[in-house]
């Protein structure tokens, strides 16, 4: 073993030691809160370009104020072909030590050599911050042609598993769990890192398959940049019998499989939950309850509401398949359970509805200060045969409690109960509904309206 593998085989074998304290900590400062942003996928699919980009994030600036932060490019900037049928037509573009770089057909600000940092740069300065996708692994003709990885004596075929690709893209082998492979994904994000990097999803690895050696190699390669990067997972579902490892390492966990605008889907036993129903998102999101803190958020996938388009990634181009009740019970569930809000609308064709919901800043602040929140047993009180309710307790003023109600069934219901029999102190309290109140009433129960599919929240004090 040369000097230089002995090194990397001492330090891999150290950072597999990090101690959990350390990594927490971490986690903590890079999202204490659940992350809210943009990403290209649900308009764009593989095809997003720089100034598609670019007007997307102008119109998330001009949310900014609500909390809106990420603006994330999905999956395919490095293709040069995105509607190229085999590996070698879709023309992935990489450096010299075979590392993904953008097509600067498509993105203009890269052909300087620079990567993604003028495009960063660019987002930084509009108060935002700036992600990609990518598939885990390395690209199959990177290996092929044995690229040198940077910073190391190792070559591609050291870092490549091919026992491992990824059974739904083409176009990488898997990492090995060694030091070659640590020295890849070392490489990959000290190079992001230095473009600006701020939030990186990386996909085919929390499920189809769980790659739990590649997660903890992107963490300790995070770190050791010593840039605050959010690590998002994809797809799910993510198995609950591993929450706790991969709370360890990343920030963000997909729950479900892909979540598209539908209302209910019955699935098949054996064919996969693909794709996800608002409905179905009830009970998942309940199950990944006790794993929800700061700084790891079980996440219930991207919002589609509004244009999807001119090609998103499932299906033609359209307006969502949801209704406008639909999408507020979206919003409401994601807020209050406390799941990251990623938007996958088309920004620039931004329709008035869907401004008002990515611009309700009551439920906004629910979703960002919650300390706490919880489904309501409420199986025995009665009307609620199809209804859902959840609490959450906020951080944010004088104790501040949130209730939230949603009608599960395909007919409208009136809900009525007491507050002590939602879990709170009995007697008056002071209530607003954050969608149709504009001051607090005092209230010794509720009595609410919801049509089909429809919710509401109250904050109460």
């Amino acid at each position: 073993m040369s000097r230089n593998s002995f090194f990397y085989s001492t330090i891999f074998a150290s950072l597999t030691l990090l101690s959990t304290n350390v990594i927490a900590a971490h986690s903590q400062a890079v999202a204490p809160t659940p992350p809210m942003g943009w990403n290209s996928w649900d308009a764009y699919g593989l095809t997003i370009d720089e100034a598609d980009f670019k007007a997307n994030t102008t119109v998330l600036a001009g949310v900014a104020k609500f909390g809106w932060k990420y603006a994330v490019i999905d999956e395919g900037w490095y293709m040069a072909d995105t509607e190229g049928k085999t590996l070698e037509e879709k023309k992935y573009l990489w450096d010299q030590n075979g590392l993904l770089i953008p097509v600067p057909s498509r993105f203009p600000t890269s052909a300087n050599g620079e990567g993604f940092k003028p495009l960063a740069d660019w987002v930084h300065a509009q108060g935002l911050q700036f992600g990609i996708h990518i598939v885990r692994g390395i690209p199959k003709q990177v290996v092929e042609a044995n690229l040198p990885i940077a910073g190391s004596n190792f070559h591609a075929q050291d870092a490549a598993d091919k026992t491992s690709p990824c059974p739904w893209d083409q176009g990488n082998w898997g990492v090995q769990d060694n030091a070659a492979g640590q020295a890849y994904y070392d490489s990959m994000l000290a190079l992001y890192a230095k473009w600006g990097l701020d939030y990186i999803k990386v996909d085919c690895i929390s499920d189809h398959p769980y790659r739990p050696t590649e997660i903890r190699q992107l963490s300790v390669a995070i770190q050791r940049t010593r840039r605050p990067i959010v690590l998002s997972l994809s797809p799910g579902p993510t198995s609950l019998k591993v929450a706790d490892e991969v709370a360890k390492y990343a920030q963000m966990c997909r729950i479900t499989d892909d979540h598209w605008d539908v209302w209910s889907l019955h699935h098949q036993p054996g064919r996969g939950e693909f794709p996800f129903s608002v409905k179905d998102e009830f009970d998942r999101i309940a199950q990944w309850n006790s794993y929800v803190k700061p700084g790891n958020w079980p996440d219930a996938d991207m919002l589609p509401w509004g244009y999807l388009g001119p090609h998103p990634g499932l299906g033609k181009p359209r307006d969502s398949r949801e209704t406008h009740d639909e999408e507020r019970t979206e919003l409401n569930l994601w807020a209050i359970s406390r799941s990251p809000l990623i938007l996958g609308a088309n920004l620039t064709k931004l329709d008035n509805f869907t401004r008002s919901l990515i611009t309700n800043e009551a439920v906004l602040k629910m979703n960002q200060t919650l300390v706490s929140s919880h489904p309501v047993d409420v199986s025995k009180l009665p009307g609620f045969e199809n209804a859902r309710v959840w609490r959450g307790t906020s951080a944010s003023g004088n104790h501040t409690e949130y209730v939230a109600f949603f009608n599960l069934g395909d007919q409208p219901v009136t809900l009525r109960a007491t507050w002590k029999q939602l879990g709170l102190a009995g007697g008056m309290h002071k209530a607003q509904d954050l969608w149709a109140d504009k001051e607090f009433k005092s209230m010794k129960q509720v009595e609410i309206a919801l049509p089909a599919h429809g919710s509401t929240v109250f904050e109460v004090q």
